[in-house]
């Protein structure tokens, strides 16, 4: 799609269009969880992606040997303080019932709540309250392990199967531990997730069925069986099995597919006066959220960059805000060498002469792709960025591969500078050709 037949598509805001965004709740972020590659713990991985460090690891299991790809990005496991030893977190019992997604979403969950001081006690409180977190894919190891169990007998079959590979479990376990009754939500859009369970979320509060949702994905299919299937689909990357920590290369001219991540994070996002009466900490405000569908597909982006264009153009116009107020898109790219190409180009195309101001990252090179739960962790770190100030670095970025008037910041953080309000966009795409974008900004009065 040309850059001028793309403009064709954007309309000027309207009276209307203004006194209708005027008139709708405001949402803000109140509350950040993480169980990441990265690390355990909000601060700890936010401090490990501005330092440039990488969660991504070989896979030495012996099932892994004749796989072509043989890395990983593992939420790293132990008991310090920055790892998971979920034995520590959940009894024998209460862990036959979740598979290790669900089990990474409560622990990110109950963090989240914890930043965000709000675990309600009035029943009025927790029916204001709503849940909305997705998983990408189910446990194939869980699958595969109960077909096996059922050759032996009837029986050997756990009544737990069921809940455990049921995408919206993530979402059920968080609101009856809590006694949240508000809406009670999952999606399961791929790779896109997240983003969209934030984005749901968002429109929940907004459109006032609920004062405060949960929100966010989880992933845990690392397996000989995951990694093989990817494989097969040439999506992985295959030639830095002795170098992990280089495999993931967004945008670089040698990358050659992505790394497979697993972990979760969660985001309360609160409507903004409920917030404020209660003196809660504003991360960042939610402004605008734009979903669209590729229609090409199964598994390749729309090669004009259609798909891109669309989420972007309708996040902003949901937004109420012009494409020259953003400065920072926090990239899906995974490191494709056909996704990164598309994203670019469809950023380019949509900005136009306002790309030279705008800076683009993609931080999968530190912690790999965590499909189900990729949008909503950067979306963390993108609100991070909104109010810290900073763009995390794109590690491994040695030769950009495109002729372009966007930034980047390559291998180190890089300081956000701006005259007025810090606005990003934060782009997520799955398989199916399923796209959201998120704008998210600095919070002002």
């Amino acid at each position: 799609m040309s850059r001028c037949g793309f403009l064709r598509l954007r309309r000027s805001l309207t009276t209307n269009d203004v006194s209708a965004r005027v008139n709708r709740r405001r949402v803000v972020v109140t509350g950040l969880g993480v169980v990441s590659p990265l690390g355990v713990g909000t601060k700890y991985a936010w401090k490990s992606l501005l330092d440039s460090k990488c969660g991504i690891v070989r896979l030495d299991e012996p099932d892994y040997e004749k796989l072509p790809c043989k890395i990983a990005a593992l939420v790293p496991k132990g008991c310090e303080p920055h790892e998971l030893d979920l034995k520590t977190k959940f009894s024998t019992s209460e862990l036959r019932t979740m598979c290790s997604a669900t089990a990474y979403a409560m622990i990110a969950a109950e963090e989240a709540l914890d930043d965000a001081n709000w675990k309600p006690e009035q029943e009025e409180d927790k029916r204001d309250t709503g849940v909305a977190v997705g998983i990408g894919m189910v446990d194939l190891v869980d699958v595969c392990t109960t077909y096996e169990q059922l050759k032996k007998g009837y029986s050997k079959v756990s009544p737990y199967f069921v809940p455990r590979i049921l995408p919206n479990m993530a979402a059920g376990q968080i609101s009856i531990k809590y006694g949240f009754r508000g809406p009670n939500h999952s999606v399961s859009t791929a790779c896109a997730t997240g983003a969209h369970a934030i984005g749901d979320a968002f429109r929940f509060v907004r459109g006032g069925e609920t004062s405060v949702m949960v929100c966010g994905g989880a992933e845990a299919c690392i397996s000989p069986l995951g990694i093989a299937a990817f494989c097969r689909l040439r999506a992985l990357c295959t030639s830095k099995n002795d170098k992990p920590q280089e495999a993931s290369r967004p945008f670089d001219k040698s990358r050659d597919g992505f790394v497979m991540g697993e972990g979760s994070a969660i985001l309360v996002l609160e409507e903004l006066n409920h917030a404020l009466d209660r003196k809660a900490h504003i991360y960042a405000e939610v402004l605008g959220y734009g979903l669209s569908g590729d229609a090409v597909h199964l598994t390749a982006p729309s090669e004009d960059g259609t798909g891109a264009l669309l989420a972007m153009d309708r996040a902003l116009k949901d937004a109420g805000i012009n494409a020259s107020e953003i400065t920072y898109v926090n990239a899906h790219a995974t490191s494709t060498p056909l996704g990164d190409a598309i994203e670019l180009r469809a950023i380019e195309s949509f900005f136009g002469e306002h790309s030279e101001l705008v800076t683009v990252s993609s931080t999968k090179g530190a912690h790999g792709h965590l499909l189900g739960a990729a949008g909503n962790l950067e979306a963390v770190f993108t609100v991070l960025s909104v109010q810290d100030g900073v763009i995390p670095p794109t590690i491994n970025l040695h030769n950009i591969d495109a002729d372009t008037k966007l930034k980047f910041s390559p291998h180190t953080a890089k300081k956000w500078s701006v005259n007025s309000r810090r606005v990003a966009l934060k782009n997520a795409f799955g398989f199916g050709g399923t796209n959201a974008s998120l704008c998210l900004a600095e919070y002002t009065d």
